[in-house]
Parts: structure tokens; sequence; C-alpha cells
């Protein structure tokens, strides 16, 4: 995509963001120009906060929940502090309650790493975030915001590392946790809810995140670099 069509493009979706409602971005063309500017760093340059304008206020749209990524980190701490505290009494309690309280520690404690571990790896290379949000009621996974224009400057192999971030951390607490199970004496069924409880996730990263979530933004931003590398 030459830099006029970029122009167009952009020029497009500035205009029907600008009257109000939602906007298709992909059928617009904005996708394809975010990725043709990846590709050329010098293209990042001009493009990069025009682009990020775009994505900010396509997000204000769809957005369902959002607050500011600082109150967002803040409620993720609180909730891993809890999580903690959870798994912390479960030492204290007899069979089945121990069991069940590192359980539900344990999906806690994953749902409070998700998001930080995207935003230190992000911010450890440069990249910015604006936002913490849930992106509606139907997919209650909650996301970090980030801003477009640090991200199209990072490295792609940078943005992938982020990417992966996220489901890297979350895919270790229940096996993690296994030590915890032992150490209080958790019940049989509750190591084995533990380890099925990893084994799944993984088998869903493997079988869905890889089209649709974090693991194909991983994969994306790897061929991409590969690409750059290649010159």
């Amino acid at each position: 995509m030459d830099e006029a069509r970029l122009d167009a493009v952009l020029a497009e979706c500035e205009r029907q963001l600008g009257a109000g409602g939602q906007v298709d971005l992909r059928a617009v063309g904005f996708w394809k120009a975010v990725a043709a500017v990846k590709r050329d760093p010098a293209l990042a340059g001009r493009y990069a906060d025009q682009i990020a304008a775009v994505d900010r206020a396509a997000f204000e749209r769809w957005a369902w929940l959002k607050v500011p990524i600082g109150t967002g980190m803040a409620l993720m701490a609180l909730l891993g502090i809890g999580a903690l505290a959870v798994i912390a009494v479960a030492y204290y309690v007899d069979e089945p309650w121990n069991g069940l309280l590192l359980l539900g520690g344990a999906v806690a404690l994953e749902t409070a790493v998700h998001t930080p571990a995207h935003w230190l790896m992000g911010r450890s290379a440069g990249i910015g975030f604006t936002h913490w949000y849930v992106a509606s009621l139907t997919r209650p996974q909650p996301g970090v915001k980030i801003d477009y224009a640090s991200y199209l400057r990072a490295p792609a192999r940078a943005r992938a590392r982020m990417h992966a971030a996220g489901a890297i951390a979350t895919k270790l607490i229940p096996f993690l946790l296994l030590g915890a199970a032992w150490g209080m004496g958790a019940p049989a069924w509750s190591w084995v809810a533990l380890a099925v409880l990893g084994v799944a996730q993984i088998l869903t990263d493997a079988l869905w995140s890889v089209r649709k979530s974090d693991w194909k933004r991983y994969r994306r931003e790897m061929r991409l670099a590969a690409e750059v590398e290649r010159g």
C-alpha cells in the first residue's frame, strides 16, 4: 500500500468516525494500512500518531467498560492480593474447603496476572497503554488498551513478546499452585482439577487462541519481524 492510499484510507476512517456511530475499520481498509506501516519503519514514523488517533476513537465506541490504565492495574493488584489471601487461608482449613479455596484462588489469580503481564512486558519495550477494559458482557476477559503510536514504533519481536506474556502468565498459575496443593495437603481431586485446568487452557490456546487471540497476534508479529529482517 503506497502513501497516497494510506492517506486516503486514514482520511476515510477519520471522516466516518467523525460522523459518529460504529465504524467497521476492517471494511474501510484500516488494518491493511496498519500492516503496511508495520513493514516500513519510515512509514511508522510518519503515520503512527494518526493511526493511534483513529484506533483510540474506535476503541471509545466499542469498549463496554474502560478505566484509566493505572486504575485497572490497581484493581488487578487488589484481585491478586485477594487471591493469594484466599490461598493462604486454605492452609488452615480442612478438606474439602482447602481444595475449594485453592481452586477459587487459582481462577482469581489467573485473571489477576493476565493484563499486568501484558503491561509489564509492553512497558519494558517502550509500548504505552491507555486503558484497562472489558470488551463486552459476552467477552468478559479484561484487556489493556495499547497506545498504538508507541506500539508501531516498537520492534515487531517486542510486540510479539508483549502479546504472549499474558497467555504465558495465565497458563503457569495452575501448575505453580500444585506446590501449594502439596504444601497444604489438599485433596487429590483438587490436584487433578488444577492439572486439568492448566492442560485445558493450553489446548484452548492451541486450538483457538492461535486463530483469534493472543497467540494469533504473537504469530502475526513474528511473521512481520521475519519479513522486515529479510528486507
